[in-house]
């Protein structure tokens, strides 16, 4: 076996993961509260590893061959805030989640806090996602009963009714949450959700995304380059091989 061939076909692989990243934070930098997806790259033992029998310490006395591996997550850390003056929109100060109900009835977990009224006066995300309320419920505005004041805690006021507290969720073990469509996270089992019993919210503002567009297209310069020399390191190998087979008749 060609260990090097395969050592950079690896690294290909590798790469093509980390130039997906890359190009959904690039796409995802303007989205509101979107966190930014990572690769950490690590290095993985593969290979036929035979062990001598007349060796009692059993030493190794095949090859071996070190492989890149990729793996995406997310980095949590809080984006900028910026104002907008708009009365529905809303961005939390340190640790949380807003709370919504998708369409199939099943939870999941945002930090895009520019809401809106439905027709049918319930407060929703952009994706038409109804956003909850402590006890698990949507929360819905009054007709004609005035602005809308969201204070710090959450707490939901249309003129003198207080119409519930928004649900703010944090998680014991972010790496457990999958992200999906919108910014919008799912837990998996060993999340460990947990209600933020004294929130910071900031109405009237919005919590950007955690990217840095011009990070991101660094990254991809140093992406192409390494993917170019990869790709020449499979080419002089291919050669090398053919050139011996030839020789070899």
């Amino acid at each position: 076996m060609n260990i090097g061939l395969y050592q950079s076909a690896s690294s290909l692989s590798a790469l093509e993961r980390w130039q997906d990243a890359v190009a959904q934070n690039i796409t995802s930098s303007q989205v509101t509260g979107y966190r930014k997806r990572t690769v950490e790259f690590s290095a993985r033992q593969a290979g036929e590893r035979l062990l001598d029998p007349h060796d009692r310490i059993g030493r190794e006395t095949g090859p071996s061959a070190i492989f890149p591996l990729a793996t995406v997550g997310v980095n949590f850390i809080t984006g900028e805030t910026q104002p907008t003056r708009r009365e529905l929109d809303v961005a939390i100060q340190g640790d949380g989640f807003f709370e919504v109900q998708m369409p199939d009835g099943t939870r999941a977990y945002t930090r895009n806090g520019e809401f809106h009224r439905r027709q049918d006066r319930t407060l929703v995300t952009t994706a038409d996602n109804e956003v909850l309320n402590e006890d698990g419920s949507p929360i819905v505005l009054l007709p004609g009963a005035g602005n809308v004041t969201i204070n710090r805690d959450g707490t939901v006021f249309q003129g003198d009714t207080m119409l519930g507290r928004i649900a703010v969720q944090k998680f014991a073990n972010p790496g457990a949450l999958i992200p999906v469509a919108g910014g919008m996270f799912r837990p998996t089992a060993g999340a460990g959700i947990q209600r933020v019993e004294e929130p910071e919210l900031m109405q009237g503002y919005l919590e950007n995304s955690n990217v840095t567009p011009l990070r991101e297209m660094v990254d991809l310069v140093v992406i192409s380059r390494a993917y170019e020399a990869n790709q020449k390191m499979i080419t002089t190998i291919d050669q090398s091989m053919q050139k011996t087979l030839e020789a070899l008749g």
